[in-house]
């Protein structure tokens, strides 16, 4: 099977956060991976989580913040984070530009499996 995917769906996300999602469950219905462009504006956070997913996290613009294990990391454009499922973990841009970057997660994220606190 061959398929070119250019209208990507639109996940809903906590604050302005943009998710479009090229490959997995809602785009085209694909379990076992999916594949989501984003764009975390100035300011934006989001709950810490513990998805049951593996998650690369590729930053193609500015610069996102990541905490786990008590730390925070920076992780910039042309670098790239892997967090195992079960992590928890919290994303963050609390910087002056927006950040973009593509997220691949093994199995497909699901909001029911990414596991945000409250």
């Amino acid at each position: 099977m061959v398929q070119k995917i250019d209208d990507p769906a639109p996940i809903l996300a906590d604050g302005s956060k943009i998710i479009e999602e090229y490959v997995g469950r809602v785009r085209t219905d694909t379990e076992g991976y999916s594949v989501a462009h984003m764009i975390a504006p100035p300011g934006w956070t989001e709950p810490f989580q513990r998805p049951d997913f593996d998650e690369v996290t590729i930053v193609v613009g500015g610069r996102i913040q990541i905490e786990h294990d008590d730390r925070k990391e920076v992780v910039a454009a042309g670098e790239v984070v892997l967090v195992g499922a079960g992590e928890r973990i919290r994303y963050a841009n609390p910087f002056e530009e927006s950040a973009e970057y593509w997220a691949v997660c093994i199995p497909a994220f699901d909001p029911a499996t990414v596991r945000r606190e409250s």
